[in-house]
């Protein structure tokens, strides 16, 4: 019985202490670094642009017009992580999303809208396996051949547009485009109840976790935190929040990508085959078909966003979108996901395409200009890469 009381009491402080160095582990930089200069960059661009009298960097319809400014590369990025989390890299994600805006404007009057976004999507995905197969089969580094084939796909741009900017006249397809991609939604009462619903989920998740000593993972704070932002945002927005269709079909994807990621054997088995493919091909896992894969959603990704930024436009310039492909990836690095492969959150690589969208938003709020935006914005890349390096690191040693 004594020795019983004693094994209790000796249990008790490791429970208390394995609890206190996960609550330190959520809240560290690593976890929620993103997140905290996501919200700081917030605050500064709101009191700068108050102190100044500028328009009001926090009125709803400009934080919405960031949501929507950065729901392309947003959806881009949240397949870039994919094929990261794989172990692979894929450098032609915006030569994809511009040569099928270039086959979506170039067919549309001729063809019908729908057909030819059954192209667009068609060409870009077949772009993704091209790119799969190279790597996985020949066995070629995937930044070399991604690097190939976004020169590849630029020229074939170049080539199909004569160097000219293409543009529908069909006044049928405008309209149709303009439904697609400008249609908005009332979405108050649906927030209210997604954020209560998710605030509840997580505070479950931290009482059920807390009452059986199991570790209280990040993961649960973030539910908390996001349904309560997501109630406050509600609130705030004076009982109208309206969002365009590109928002909508942005948080669909990320919700869709994530919950397979966290909650299914595709994902538990993508993030094996990241962090050792070697222990996950002597499991029984195909690696080469996951591989695969994400090279394929991550295409097909671009491809949709090419479709929603033509249009956006209704015509497309042979140089549309060149350089997106850097955005995307600084904003997966923003949000925490290894070069390396077998870590990464979608959740997180949302908030660096958010972070980077406030940058520039707030950039033309202040009237400072292109010259310096893409200084900070490449000095922010590397330090959130440094902080993750450095914090990875503590986190080995303890």
């Amino acid at each position: 019985m004594v020795a019983k009381n004693m094994t209790q009491n000796n249990e008790t402080p490791k429970l208390a202490q394995t609890a206190a160095i996960n609550w330190r582990k959520t809240f560290g930089l690593r976890e929620m670094g993103v997140y905290y200069a996501l919200v700081m960059l917030i605050a500064v661009l709101a009191v700068a642009t108050t102190y100044l009298g500028k328009s009001n960097y926090l009125s709803v319809m400009n934080l919405s017009n960031v949501v929507y400014q950065s729901s392309l590369i947003a959806i881009m990025a949240v397949a870039m992580t994919v094929v990261l989390i794989s172990g692979n890299f894929d450098l032609s994600v915006a030569s994809v999303a511009a040569l099928s805006a270039v086959m979506l404007i170039g067919n549309a009057d001729t063809i019908g809208y729908w057909p030819a976004v059954g192209l667009a999507l068609a060409v870009g995905m077949s772009m993704g396996l091209l790119n799969g197969v190279i790597v996985q089969y020949v066995g070629i580094n995937a930044f070399i051949v991604t690097l190939g084939t976004m020169t590849a796909v630029r020229g074939l741009v170049l080539i199909y547009t004569d160097g000219r900017s293409l543009s529908v006249r069909d006044p049928n397809v405008i309209e149709t485009m303009r439904a697609f991609e400008g249609g908005k939604h009332d979405i108050y009462w649906l927030a209210i109840a997604l954020g209560a619903v998710l605030a509840l989920w997580g505070i479950y998740q931290l009482i059920s976790a807390r009452s059986k000593g199991q570790p209280l993972r990040p993961g649960y704070i973030g539910k908390l935190l996001s349904g309560l932002a997501m109630i406050f945002i509600a609130y705030a927005s004076g009982g109208e929040l309206i969002l365009r269709n590109p928002v909508l079909f942005m948080g669909l994807f990320t919700a869709v990508v994530w919950s397979v990621l966290t909650y299914t054997n595709v994902g538990r088995r993508l993030y094996a085959v990241g962090g050792n493919p070697e222990a996950a091909r002597l499991s029984g896992i195909n690696v080469t078909r996951y591989k695969l894969m994400s090279f394929v959603l991550c295409s097909g990704a671009a491809a949709f966003a090419g479709v929603l930024f033509a249009s956006r436009l209704r015509s497309i310039n042979p140089a549309g979108l060149q350089g997106a492909e850097l955005t995307v990836i600084a904003a997966a690095i923003l949000g925490g996901t290894s070069l390396f492969g077998g870590a990464g959150s979608v959740i997180k690589t949302l908030a660096g395409a958010l972070l980077l969208y406030s940058l520039t938003n707030g950039f033309n709020i202040l009237n400072l200009g292109a010259n310096y935006q893409g200084l900070i914005e490449g000095i922010v890349v590397v330090t959130a890469a440094a902080i993750y390096t450095v914090g990875g690191g503590v986190s080995r040693k303890s």
